[in-house]
């Protein structure tokens, strides 16, 4: 007989990564809204110098107060991947935008990164992944082209490469991840690794001369904007969703992330939303389903 404890603990278990996802996939979201809202003033890699110089900042504080013991081989792993998810993925996501790639052509070569997560989540990270959940991700790509396809504008192929190679930096960040399993707290990492950004995209916004001191109050807004909900909501539930599921169910919730944004960004920005952007809006949300239903071979969610 299953005690009211018992049922009060599984709805628990079961609460916490749903809001986790949703937390992850608003928060995420908003980085594109803050992008366009900073980049109206200045470029992105000042923008992503002032955003990592506000969150590094933030975070010296707090790891001085915490002075967490972090081991030599989570220290190598967090330093690695600040440099694969942030300064590789935000760098060229930001400079393929700045070159004239239009955000929704951005947001359709990001949602690969489900498929490139599925595709080496076996042989690497043993994750199982089920012929419902390989529906699931190619019915998520399609939601995705069709909420971008009429975003899609004539550019250069080979400026294609700059949000392509962005994606592989966080393909590669999250697989080595789970890979090595660190063990530090979500807190200390998610310090350590805006720490690390942020004395990477200040050192490269010097060295090339981009880094400015702009004088719009708006531009600063869109910082703290950055670092409040993109840094610290969405990379630090990214981290949560990643201890809590699987590389292939967390990635799958980015299919989730330019319909979001486009709901943003009409709330903000009064852009509109097409009857065809609505209906790939519906089918994101199908596959998420289907990729995100139990194994029913394992048990397992």
């Amino acid at each position: 007989m299953i005690t009211t404890e018992a049922l009060a603990v599984r709805r628990q278990a079961r609460l916490i990564p749903l809001l986790a996802g949703a937390g992850f996939v608003v928060f995420w979201s908003s980085g594109f809204v803050g992008a366009r809202w900073g980049t109206a003033y200045s470029s992105a890699v000042d923008l992503l110098a002032w955003r990592f110089l506000l969150a590094g900042t933030l975070a010296a504080v707090v790891l001085a107060i915490r002075r967490p013991r972090i081991s030599r081989a989570d220290l190598v792993t967090h330093i690695a991947m600040a440099f694969l998810t942030q300064f590789v993925y935000l760098g060229l996501i930001f400079a393929g935008i700045d070159h004239g790639i239009p955000a929704g052509v951005t947001a359709l070569i990001g949602s690969l990164q489900p498929i490139l997560i599925a595709t080496v989540a076996g042989p690497l990270l043993g994750e199982h992944v089920s012929r419902l959940q390989w529906t699931g991700l190619l019915v998520g790509l399609a939601g995705v082209g069709l909420v971008v396809a009429d975003d899609l504008g004539h550019s250069s192929p080979l400026l294609f490469l700059l949000p392509f190679g962005g994606l592989l930096g966080l393909v590669a960040g999250t697989c080595l991840e789970r890979k090595r399993k660190p063990k530090a707290h979500l807190l200390d990492a998610l310090c350590l690794q805006s720490l690390v950004s942020g004395v990477l995209f200040l050192g490269f916004a010097t060295a090339t001369g981009q880094m400015t001191v702009p004088h719009e109050p708006g531009f600063y807004g869109a910082a703290v904007w950055l670092v409040v909900f993109s840094t610290t909501g969405g990379w630090g539930l990214y981290l949560v969703n990643l201890r809590l599921s699987g590389a292939t169910r967390i990635s799958s919730l980015l299919y989730l992330v330019p319909p979001t944004t486009m709901v943003m960004a009409y709330l903000m920005f009064h852009e509109t939303i097409g009857l065809l952007a609505a209906f790939g809006i519906v089918v994101c949300a199908v596959a998420v389903i289907l990729i995100r239903r139990p194994d029913r071979r394992t048990g397992r969610r």
